[in-house]
C-alpha cells in the first residue's frame, strides 16, 4: 500500500493491467493523470479531437484484441468521444474511455463550473451500458480492475470510467488490485457432442465467422482441416480465414450468393456473430433448427436468429472441443463454385472500384491491415474484393456506421504494431470528419498510406436521393485540395491520375518517413451525378 494521488492511482492501475499506450488530449481537469503517465512508461498519443482519440483507441484494440484506452477531460471532451464509444459498443471492441467528472460535492443542479455537464456518467452509460464513477481515491484501482473484467470477460464491450476531478489531485493510501482472472465459461459437453454429431453427418455445412472469432483463427483452421465446409465471413470476421483457403467463399454477407449458399446448406455453424442487419443488407436467409451458434454472450445467442443448437463459450474453447471429437473428412472442393458465384456478385456490386482494389492488392503485403471508413469504396469495393489473410485485419465501422473512423483507426493499428503494414481507405466526405488526425499521424512519423477516394461529396446519399425520385441537393462538397492540406499538416501528398497509379503510390508510402495521402478521383454514378 502506497500513498498516491488519484491520477497516480489511475495510471498505476492501467499499467498494472498491461496498458502501454493512451490516446488523449490533456485538459485543465485531467492534468494529475497526465503527470503520472511517464512514471509508469505509458506512451501518450495526441489526436487533434477527442473523437479521433476514441477511434484510434478502437483501431488499437480492434487490430490486436487488447484493450485500447482513450483519456479525455470533462464534459464536452468526453461527449466528443461519444460517437467513437458508440461505434466500439456496436462492434464489440474493448475500449476504456476515461474522464474526470464533476467534484464529489458538486451541487445537484449545477453551478456553472468549467466543463459542467448535468450527468456525464448517465450520458455515457446510455451509450455503453457501463459507466463506473468512483467516490474515493482508494476505489480507483478497484474500478479499473472491474472495468477490465467487464471489457474482457464475455462479449467485449467498451466501458466509461469517471473520476471526480477533485479526486485526481487528492491523496490516499492505495492498495493495488490485480487483474481479475478470466471468467470464461467452458463449453457444455452435451451441446458440443450434439453439434459434432450434426456436423459429422452434414453434406453441405456452411461456417459463418464473425468478429467474435478474431481470437480463434487457429481453431477455425483446425475445424476446416476436418470439416468439408464452405466459409463466409462478416466484415469484422474478414481475415479470420485466409482468403486463399480452399473452403473460403467470401467476406461480406450482403450478396445473393451468400443467401443461396445458406439456404442450400444442411447445417450452418455461426461463430461469434449476431447475424446483424448491418452485415446482411439483403435480409437473412431462412435459417432454422439446423443452425448451430457459438457465442460467448448468452444474451446474444438468440439475437436475430434462434438456433437449433447453441454453445455459450469462448469461440476458441468451443471449437477446440468440437475439433477434438469431429471425425476427419476429406475436403472435396465443393465450395469452389460458390466462390465463383460470390466473386461474380462482388465484382458486379464493386464495379467502379475494381481497378482500385486490384491496384492495391498487387502491392499489399500478406500481413497487411486495412482501416476502411463507411464509404462506398469500402463496403462496395474493398470488403468483398480485396483478399486479406490475417485475423483482425479489416477495421470497418459496421454497426453504428460512423464516418471519420478509418484514418484514426488506422493510426491506432499502426501504433499498436509499428511493424505491420497498415493502409487507410477513406471517402472524401468521411475524411473531413477527422481530417485533423493527419497531424497526429505526421507527428508520429508513421509510414501510413491514406487513400482518399473522391466522388465529390456524400455519394451514397446522393444515389439514395436519386433513387427515391427526389431532388439531389446538400450532398456536393466541392473539390478540396487534399494533397495540399496533407502537406500543410506534415504528410506527403500524391495525386493519382487513375486507379492504376494508386498501387504504385501505396508501395512507396509503405516505406516512407511520414504518412502519405493519396488522392484519386472516383469514376462512378455518384461522381458523375454529384450536384
Amino acid at each position: 500500500m502506497t500513498q498516491q494521488t488519484g491520477g497516480q492511482a489511475l495510471v498505476a492501475a492501467l499499467a498494472h493491467h498491461g496498458v502501454d499506450t493512451v490516446f488523449g488530449i490533456p485538459g485543465t481537469h485531467n492534468l494529475a493523470a497526465y503527470a503520472a503517465l511517464t512514471e509508469h512508461g505509458i506512451a501518450h498519443v495526441s489526436p487533434r479531437h477527442e473523437q479521433g482519440a476514441g477511434y484510434a483507441a478502437d483501431g488499437y484494440a480492434r487490430s490486436t484484441g487488447r484493450v485500447g484506452v482513450a483519456l479525455t477531460t470533462t464534459g464536452p471532451a468526453i461527449l466528443n468521444a461519444a460517437s467513437a464509444a458508440a461505434q466500439a459498443y456496436s462492434d464489440s471492441v474493448p475500449v476504456l474511455f476515461v474522464s474526470p467528472g464533476m467534484p464529489l460535492q458538486h451541487p445537484g443542479r449545477g453551478n456553472g463550473l468549467l466543463h459542467e455537464i448535468k450527468d456525464q456518467s448517465a450520458a455515457m452509460a446510455a451509450i455503453l451500458g457501463e459507466s463506473l464513477r468512483v467516490t474515493s481515491v482508494e476505489e480507483i484501482p478497484v474500478a479499473v480492475s472491474q472495468a477490465f473484467a467487464l471489457m474482457t470477460a464475455g462479449r467485449p464491450r467498451p466501458v466509461h470510467l469517471e473520476i471526480p476531478l477533485d479526486l485526481l489531485d487528492a491523496r490516499a493510501d492505495v492498495q493495488p488490485v490485480p487483474p481479475a482472472p478470466a471468467g470464461r465459461r467452458a463449453p457444455d459437453a452435451a451441446a458440443v457432442s450434439a453439434a459434432v454429431e450434426r456436423l459429422a453427418s452434414a453434406e453441405r455445412p456452411v461456417v459463418v465467422v464473425g468478429g467474435g472469432a478474431g481470437g480463434a483463427a487457429p481453431q477455425v483452421a483446425a475445424l476446416l482441416d476436418r470439416l468439408d465446409a464452405a466459409v463466409v465471413s462478416t466484415a469484422n470476421g474478414k481475415g479470420v480465414v485466409p482468403e486463399d483457403h480452399p473452403s473460403f467463399v467470401g467476406a461480406g454477407l450482403q450478396h445473393r450468393s451468400v443467401l443461396d449458399l445458406c439456404e442450400d446448406a444442411d447445417v450452418v455453424l455461426a461463430v461469434g456473430t449476431e447475424f446483424a442487419p448491418s452485415d446482411w443488407w439483403s435480409g437473412l436467409p431462412p435459417l432454422d433448427a439446423s443452425t448451430i451458434r457459438i457465442d460467448v454472450d448468452a444474451a446474444s445467442i438468440t439475437t436475430n436468429v434462434v438456433p437449433g443448437m447453441s454453445i455459450v463459450a469462448d469461440a476458441a474453447e468451443a471449437l477446440d472441443a468440437i475439433v477434438e471429437l469431429l471425425p476427419q473428412r476429406d475436403v472435396s472442393g465443393w465450395a469452389a463454385p460458390w466462390r465463383e458465384r460470390f466473386l461474380a456478385d462482388a465484382r458486379a456490386e464493386g464495379g467502379p472500384w475494381l481497378d482500385l482494389v486490384a491496384s492495391v492488392a498487387e502491392v499489399l503485403p500478406r500481413d497487411a491491415v486495412v482501416a476502411v471508413d463507411n464509404a462506398m469504396a469500402g463496403y462496395y469495393g474493398f470488403l468483398s474484393n480485396l483478399p486479406l489473410f490475417r485475423p483482425r485485419s479489416f477495421l470497418y465501422p459496421t454497426g453504428a456506421g460512423t464516418l471519420g473512423f478509418g484514418l484514426p483507426a488506422g493510426i491506432g493499428a499502426k501504433v499498436a504494431d509499428p511493424a505491420a503494414p497498415v493502409i487507410v481507405v477513406q471517402g472524401d466526405g468521411g475524411i473531413m470528419f477527422s481530417i485533423a488526425e493527419l497531424a497526429m499521424a505526421a507527428q508520429l512519423r508513421i509510414a501510413l498510406p491514406i487513400i482518399v477516394v473522391d466522388n465529390g461529396g456524400y455519394g451514397e446519399i446522393r444515389n439514395e436521393m436519386d433513387d427515391r425520385g427526389e431532388q439531389v441537393h446538400a450532398v456536393g462538397l466541392g473539390s478540396p485540395d487534399f494533397c495540399a492540406l496533407a502537406e500543410s499538416l506534415g504528410c506527403r501528398g500524391v495525386r493519382a491520375a487513375d486507379a492504376a497509379e494508386v498501387g504504385t503510390a501505396v508501395k512507396v508510402a509503405l516505406d516512407a518517413d511520414r504518412p502519405t495521402l493519396i488522392h484519386v478521383r472516383e469514376q462512378s454514378r455518384a461522381a458523375d451525378g454529384m450536384a
